[in-house]
């Protein structure tokens, strides 16, 4: 079992920056991708409307969606099984909820993804 534990949400002017950290804890053997999700403006019940925010693999690779190019860095410490994601510029379009992931490998077993419970991001105009 790992337990994803996020931290950083909070409340910012447009043009403002907030880091979101998330640290994975438990019986860990090895994680693979790590990354945020957020929930998709307009949508706050269905899981399957969260988008990709950014990811970064344990060798360090990265990928951003779209809107995250640019403005957003996320960065990892495999020693401590950590990320971060750095926001700069932030917008109002940028308010909602973001989760962390990990995806956990345990031998020849197929990863299984970890959700973190959520933090609140928004972005006053």
């Amino acid at each position: 079992q790992v337990q994803l534990a996020e931290s950083g949400g909070g409340l910012v002017q447009a043009g403002g920056s907030l880091t979101l950290s998330c640290a994975a804890s438990g019986n860990i053997v090895e994680i693979s991708n790590m990354g945020w999700y957020r929930q998709a403006p307009g949508n706050r019940r269905q899981l399957v409307a969260r988008q990709l925010v950014a990811r970064i693999n344990r060798d360090g690779t990265t990928h951003y969606a779209d809107f995250a190019k640019g403005r957003f860095t996320i960065s990892r410490d495999n020693t401590q099984n950590t990320i971060d994601l750095q926001m700069n510029s932030l917008k109002p379009e940028d308010t909602t909820v973001y989760y962390c992931y990990a995806d956990h490998k345990v031998g020849v077993n197929p990863e299984f993804r970890y959700w973190g419970q959520g933090t609140q991001v928004t972005v006053s105009s």
